[in-house]
Formats: C-alpha cells, structure tokens, sequence
C-alpha cells in the first residue's frame, strides 16, 4: 500500500463564507488561515497548496475582547528614517474593519510563497453582502 501526496493537479477548491458578527477577530482570522491552508482536509501537506476560498463578512461587527481595542496598536514603517507609524485598534477598526481582519488572518498564515498565495484566495467585506454568488459558497 502507498501513500498518496496531493498535487495541484488533484487540488479540489470550494468555497466558504464566515460571519464575523458578534464573534472575535481572532477566532474569526483563525478559522480563516486553517481554510485558506487546507488544514481542514485529509489530504493536507504541508507542502501542496491545498486550501479553499474563503469570504468573510460582516467585518465591521467583529469584536476583541477585553481592553484590545484601546491598547493594541499596529505598526509598520513607510521604509523612511523616522517613517514608524503607528494607529490603535479603536480607530483602524472604525475606519478600515478589513485591513484589520487581513492583518490577523495574514499573521496566521506562514510566510512563504505557499502562504503568499493562499492569503489571494481570502475575500473580506466590511458588511453582509459579497459578489460571489456565483460561486456557491458553504456557510459556516
């Protein structure tokens, strides 16, 4: 008896819709990078890029608990001396909902070329409504 190893040939993807309403951002974003890297499937690899689309929706009602919102921060640097920015959860949260759930999604996944190309199959929208009826995704 072999064992079989998946390839991009054999690769079946579906599709998944998350609900973020009411629910952390971080259960949320983890549930997403295991979907986006095809952790969920028997055939998993860690070397086969094996996973799903997913869409999240509903991003702005996503919530962190305890004192996240006011005390966690967001860095990054625009690649000039002194060009450190920085802006709390509070107001990326009111301002831009998907960068947030795309920053904690992305921090799941590795960073690899693998991981690089399953965070393309993630599609996040601020309220209830997506574009990708088409498609039929499955509800979680």
């Amino acid at each position: 008896m072999s064992t079989t190893m998946p390839n991009a040939q054999t690769i079946t993807r579906k599709w998944y819709v998350i609900d973020a309403a009411n629910k952390p951002l971080g259960r949320t974003a983890a549930k997403a990078a295991d979907l986006l890297r095809g952790k969920h499937k028997p055939i998993f690899a860690p070397h086969v890029d094996c996973g799903d689309h997913v869409i999240i929706i509903n991003a702005d009602k996503a919530v962190l608990t305890g004192k996240k919102l006011v005390q966690k921060v967001h860095y990054h640097h625009s690649g000039w001396i002194g060009g450190m920015k920085a802006i709390r959860y509070d107001k990326l949260m009111q301002e831009n909902p998907e960068k947030a759930m795309m920053l904690a999604v992305k921090g799941m996944i590795p960073d690899t070329t693998i991981g690089r190309q399953a965070l393309t199959r993630c599609r996040i929208y601020r309220g209830s409504e997506h574009n990708h009826a088409a498609q039929k995704p499955e509800q979680l």
